[in-house]
This record gives structure tokens, C-alpha cells and sequence, in this order.
């Protein structure tokens, strides 16, 4: 008999390299030229980045400031669900960016829905935030993985505990 191999597929955000991406992109700031004297600041509370500058344009230069420190690390741009732009106190802007951690229920149908559309003998168990996959043959289970990175998801995957 065969043994059952198996995987699980996650998503998530490694918060510590958020944490130097976040570092980094607050070093850049304070040495540019064009944010002298802006009050321009990036902060993560709990699993929520928040961005302040002095305006809107302003706002969206230390958004590209942070994505590209943030691909550099390679942290999942995918998983970045923004917020809309608020006023803040000082005559800043804020806005509030989400680290989605997690498959949500609506995710973890479409995987399986890619999974069943293989047509391989594998077996599918969403288990609270990630879905693990089991199977007979290790080939059948790299197909899976392969179909899944091709799929256009709207958040990053990992594959992790291959057995």
C-alpha cells in the first residue's frame, strides 16, 4: 500500500519582514529631498499598516516607497487590502492598510473549485484558514500546486508541510 502524501496551502504575511520593509521605507523617507519637513510616517498596529503624509500625492509616494521595500522583502503584495484616504489631525492624510492572514471562506471555494477542476484523485479539507490536500501520488499533488500558482487568485498562497 501506497502511503497518503500530503500539503497545506496557507496564506500568509510574515510580519517581521513587514516590520523591516517598514524600517527601510521610513529611512528613504526621512533622507529625500521632497519629504524634508513633511510629516510623512508608516506604522503597523496589531496586522494593520497605517500611512500618514502631509497630502494625498504625498500619501501615495510612501505607499510606492513601501511596496517596493515590501516586494524586495518578499512579503505578498496581494494580501494588502487598502483602505480609503481620510483626513487626519495636523492637516495630514491617513489611510489604513490590512494584512489579510488567512484564506476566507470565499478563497478556499475557488481553490477547491481549481483542485476538483484537475480532475486528480485528491482529497480537499478546509481546516479554519488553510486547506490541506492529500493524495496517493506526490505527482498529483505537484499538478495541484502548479494549477494554483497558475490560477489568478486575489491573495498570495504558500504551500507548506509537503509530505
Amino acid at each position: 500500500m501506497s502511503k497518503e502524501s500530503s500539503f497545506d496551502i496557507v496564506s500568509k504575511v510574515e510580519l517581521s519582514e513587514v516590520n523591516n520593509a517598514i524600517q527601510t521605507a521610513l529611512k528613504e523617507i526621512e533622507n529625500r529631498f521632497d519629504f524634508k519637513g513633511s510629516k510623512s510616517s508608516i506604522s503597523l498596529e496589531k496586522e494593520e499598516l497605517v500611512l500618514v503624509s502631509d497630502d494625498d500625492f504625498k500619501l501615495s509616494q510612501v505607499k510606492d516607497i513601501l511596496l517596493g521595500k515590501l516586494v524586495k522583502r518578499d512579503v505578498p503584495i496581494k494580501n494588502l487590502d487598502y483602505g480609503k484616504m481620510e483626513p487626519a489631525a495636523g492637516g495630514t492624510v491617513r489611510q489604513r492598510v490590512k494584512l489579510v492572514q488567512g484564506i476566507d471562506k470565499d478563497n478556499a471555494k475557488k481553490i477547491n473549485s481549481i483542485i476538483k477542476d484537475t480532475g486528480l484523485k485528491v482529497k480537499t479539507q478546509i481546516q479554519d484558514d488553510q486547506i490541506r490536500v492529500t493524495g496517493k501520488s506526490k505527482d498529483e499533488l505537484q499538478q495541484i500546486i502548479n494549477a494554483i500558482r497558475k490560477a489568478d487568485l486575489p491573495l498570495d498562497v504558500q504551500f507548506i508541510n509537503y509530505r
